[in-house]
């Protein structure tokens, strides 16, 4: 790491250049090729799977979703000034270009079921000539502009479906910025330096615009959902500025002790970006754990999110030291070059909040540590209620388009109407058909089903498909058990072999599934992150415990997001939507990401702790020590993260507000609860344990140093010090 800081100073304008052209090069090339991203949660083995490959197959034009639903409380749909208005409109609409069809409820014999049985409510269903991805935003722009020219005069218009989504999707970087603003905020607090403060969010936009630019790119060769460059983004703003605020901190360290810039900035990367290349390192392996599930929608976003920390790292490794080359004394303020220039260098002892605080863990560890533990068990008790499921456009803000006609069709046509089961079946000769087509008396009569619409078969009569309307939401956990009770009670028996389909069914199946093979991916995640840190500090304690205040920060923050999202706490305030259930991906990633995160602190604070303890083998005073010298650093860098994250409930993205909330949450817990106060507490009333490694696996293990003792005196002149 030494020769790597020391080449990237020596030719630091190089380096800076190299970089800047890797992000146009990148940023040119996404603009090219554009995005191809992908939200299919479909697995291929299962029935709504299966189901689903028989409707694209056999019935094509079922595969859109997108509605037009007007609603009028002054007479009925059919007046004919409402009705000459919403002809008109489908019309133009139909007549665009990007669109392939548009129903009409008031033609002849097409109004069966479209107009409800008040008369008050009718839709019209839409469907866009673009079938592989999204259809362009400005077509879909125009439709929505098209469709609800119309409304007023006791006439409300929405739209809803996945395509008209697009015209809902966070359009502004509102998030990034207020993100990166508070960091720059805290950041110029911290260092008392304007030079100082904006390297590391220099630092970390470069690397973050390379790998979101390159995530655009992978979506090219590998199936990578849309929520990945908002989560790649989110991730790597909070961990390229703190990787970048801790290299700066020790090269501080290193100017105020006397060091001349460039040997100051090659030890501050030998030591702490070593420990930042580690701590990346572990975020990258709890990302990648997410491979062990075989998931192709899952694997992307894997390999999306850990290029994005790798390319942090990196910058942060070399772009970061060519930058303080560059501007050499100003990364301290002005009051501490004025000083070191007159004084000169004096040594440095933690004193403070910071020393105070660690002494007063030391003398009670007993009651702060369990006070610890029964915070972090009270807030994970919401996440015992935690359920998997469809979140639809019924959990959007109240003010979208999309949740308008979602309530809009629930009153009107019952709630099942925004999310019908589709029943699938092969059919094989005349006995198979006429099977079918008495299926449906069967099902009118079956509980949890509102209603149930004629079979339909392809042309040559080999697929037939029927609608079942359920008599609850698509997210009810009703819908769910009535897919349950399908499959096991009422299909089988009933001639041809009938798969149940749609939406519902979808997330049930990809949260089963999730579910299924959780506890594999759990156990590699910890598995790997132990064995990271057994090899780094040589202790069976060390990483035991890590893994044990990684689980407590998960569980915490899904409490929270459960209360939030699911119970509905506050989500309508906070323009988040309205209760639902999580999304079934939800834990692989956040169990990842958390993992990854949480082992960050726990280097940085264990490994100076280690230190202390290599060189004076008192745990007492390796554990006072070590607290007081990182507690203040971990606490600036968790609540630069915190606003990073918490920015990202601006996205408008009810998942990207879960990661963001969950995330802020664990890392709040993480920072305040579980490294300065329970992780110390628990050490100190170990003692020497902490430190404790069978003789036999000693021997054994290979040696891998995160941050070695730097030395200890200069060996260089210094610098004349510029005021």
């Amino acid at each position: 790491m030494t020769s790597l800081a020391r080449w990237c100073l020596r030719r630091r304008l190089a380096v800076i250049v190299v970089w800047l052209v890797v992000l146009a090069g990148t940023t040119l090339a996404a603009f090219l090729a554009g995005s191809a991203y992908s939200d299919d949660y479909r697995l291929p083995g299962t029935e709504s799977g299966r189901a689903a490959a028989l409707l694209e197959r056999d019935f094509p034009a079922r595969g859109g979703d997108d509605t037009i639903v007007w609603h009028t409380d002054d007479g009925t749909v059919r007046t004919p000034a409402v009705e000459q208005r919403m002809t008109a409109a489908l019309r133009e609409i139909a007549a665009l270009p990007g669109v392939t069809a548009v129903g009409d409820p008031y033609r002849a014999g097409a109004g069966d079921g479209a107009i409800s049985r008040d008369g008050r409510t009718a839709y019209a269903t839409l469907t866009f000539t673009e079938t592989a991805g999204d259809p362009d935003a400005g077509l879909v722009r125009k439709v929505v502009d098209t469709a609800r020219a119309p409304a007023g005069d006791g006439l409300d218009i929405a739209l809803g479906g996945s395509s008209i989504a697009v015209t809902e999707g966070a359009n502004s970087h509102l998030s990034e910025i207020v993100g990166v603003a508070v960091a720059a905020v805290v950041l110029f607090v911290v260092f008392g330096s304007l030079a100082a403060s904006l390297l590391p969010i220099a630092t970390a936009l470069v690397g973050v615009g390379t790998a979101a630019m390159g995530t655009v790119l992978l979506g090219h060769v590998m199936t990578v959902a849309g929520f990945a460059p908002m989560l790649g983004t989110l991730i790597g703003l909070g961990v390229g500025i703190d990787y970048a605020l801790f290299i700066v901190t020790r090269h501080r360290k290193g100017l105020r002790q006397g060091l001349p810039v460039p040997l100051a900035a090659e030890r501050a990367v030998a030591t702490t970006g070593r420990a930042v290349v580690f701590a990346g390192g572990t975020v990258c392996v709890a990302l990648l754990g997410m491979l062990v599930l075989g998931l192709d929608f899952l694997t992307g976003v894997a390999v999306a999110a850990s290029l994005t920390v790798c390319l942090t790292v990196a910058a942060s490794v070399t772009l970061l030291p060519a930058l303080l080359g560059l501007i050499g004394h100003r990364a301290l303020g002005r009051r501490e070059r004025r000083r070191l220039a007159h004084e000169g260098p004096r040594p440095e002892t933690p004193t403070g909040l910071a020393a105070r605080w660690s002494a007063f863990v030391e003398r009670h560890p007993k009651a702060l540590g369990a006070a610890a533990a029964a915070v972090m068990l009270v807030l994970a008790l919401p996440a015992l209620s935690l359920r998997l499921g469809t979140s639809d456009q019924g959990t959007n803000r109240a003010s979208s388009t999309t949740r308008q006609a979602y309530d809009m069709l629930g009153r009107g046509f019952g709630p099942g109407v925004n999310g019908p089961l589709l029943l699938v079946a092969e059919l094989d000769g005349a006995a198979d058909r006429l099977a079918f087509d008495r299926l449906p008396d069967r099902l009118r009569h079956t509980d949890g089903v509102a209603s149930v619409g004629r079979p339909q078969v392809n042309g040559g009569g080999s697929t037939g498909v029927i609608a079942v309307v359920p008599a609850t939401s698509p997210q009810s956990r009703a819908t769910s058990d009535l897919v349950d009770r399908l499959r096991s009670q009422v299909l089988p028996g009933s001639g041809p072999r009938v798969l149940v389909g749609g939406p519902t069914a979808g997330y049930d199946d990809f949260a089963r599934v999730v579910l299924g093979r959780l506890p594999l991916f759990v156990g590699t995640v910890v598995g790997l992150g132990c064995l990271l840190l057994l090899l780094a500090f040589r202790s069976v304690g060390v990483p035991l415990k890590a893994a044990a205040m990684n689980i407590a920060a998960v569980a915490a923050s899904f409490g929270l997001i459960v209360a939030v999202f699911q119970w509905g706490w506050g989500s309508e305030l906070l323009g988040l939507g309205r209760a639902g259930p999580i999304e079934p991906f939800l834990p692989v990633v956040m169990i990842s990401v958390l993992f990854g995160l949480s082992m960050d602190y726990q280097v940085f604070l264990v490994s100076r702790m280690y230190e202390e303890w290599l060189a004076t083998r008192d745990n007492r005073r390796a554990v006072r020590v070590g607290l007081a010298e990182t507690s203040r650093v971990i606490n600036s860098a968790a609540v630069i993260m915190i606003s990073v994250f918490l920015a990202f409930v601006l996205s408008g993205d009810r998942v990207i507000a879960m990661f963001g909330i969950g995330l802020a949450a664990a890392v709040a817990l993480d920072a305040f609860v579980l490294r300065t106060l329970l992780v110390p507490a628990l050490m100190h009333l170990l003692g020497g344990a902490n430190w404790w490694l069978p003789g036999w696996l000693e021997r054994r293990l290979p040696r891998l140093s995160i941050e070695p003792a730097e030395e200890r005196e200069p060996d260089r002149t210094p610098d004349a010090v510029p005021v």
